[in-house]
């Protein structure tokens, strides 16, 4: 991609503090056979750029910026996608793993279909109890049926419409991603799954425990949606009396037309 130029894809990865999980996920996708000068990759962190960062900047024929700045997952994924050039965006886990046609499948998907919202289908590494494997069962129902995919989905959308969702709530106490789906569906943004796995790690549901973990997500997820549920249903109310209002308007306005008539 030469200086001038524009990506067709801005991926964002938010780092961590001393996190290293984003080397294995640049290497997948170094890894893609869709063309490098089709995409950049933006890594938001909270600290200075490591040596691990130059070397592979320099050994990959990818356009690659490192910006730094305050700490906080939807702070770090609005910084990374305020210095995107790309058409379209995808915010990806800094754990997350691919595979081999996730980039070329995407990017088919996006120019086909630029007015969505689309997600992956998650699954677990092995680095995790088997037990997650209900954990990724739980995840497809809460995504396909419900229509709530969570952010290590690996979000992608086209740029301008992010900014129309108003980017990820900074001021959230946790769940940005999933309050950026509810935002997404009170304005009628289609949510797409690409059909396509995205790996993510399970070593949280390890060292804190599975059965902690899964109930304290689910907790968190409830607590967090039961109000996002009633506000779209007001305002989903709120249009249909519009619509209605509308409608009766549009009838009066003919019947009157035709009073008038000779």
């Amino acid at each position: 991609m030469t200086e001038h130029s524009k990506a067709i894809l801005s991926i964002i990865i938010p780092i961590g503090p001393e996190e290293t999980a984003w080397e294995g996920l640049l290497s997948d996708l170094i890894r893609q056979s869709q063309p490098k000068d089709s995409i950049e990759i933006i890594l938001s962190a909270t600290e200075s750029e490591p040596l691990t960062f130059h070397e592979k900047r320099s050994a990959i024929d990818i356009p690659m910026k490192w910006v730094v700045g305050q700490k906080g997952r939807a702070t770090q994924l609005n910084r990374g996608a305020s210095v995107a050039s790309g058409e379209f965006l995808w915010f990806l886990h800094a754990d997350t793993r691919l595979s081999d046609s996730a980039l070329s499948s995407l990017i088919g998907q996006l120019h086909r279909e630029d007015k969505s919202l689309f997600y992956f289908n998650l699954r677990f590494l092995n680095d995790g109890p088997w037990l997650t494997i209900l954990n990724e069962t739980g995840v497809w129902l809460r995504s396909h049926l419900l229509g709530l995919p969570f952010g290590d989905q690996g979000f992608a959308l086209k740029s301008i419409l992010f900014l129309e969702l108003g980017r990820f709530s900074e001021n959230a106490e946790y769940g940005e991603d999933h309050l950026f789906v509810w935002s997404a569906r009170r304005r009628g943004i289609r949510l797409r799954a690409l059909g396509i796995p995205l790996y993510t790690s399970a070593r949280r549901y390890r060292q804190k425990g599975w059965l902690r973990t899964t109930f304290r997500h689910m907790g968190l997820t409830f607590r967090q949606a039961i109000p996002e549920w009633f506000k779209l249903l007001e305002e989903r109310s709120e249009r249909k009396e519009q619509n209605i209002h509308q409608s009766h308007r549009v009838s009066g306005s003919g019947v009157q037309g035709e009073g008038k008539m000779p």
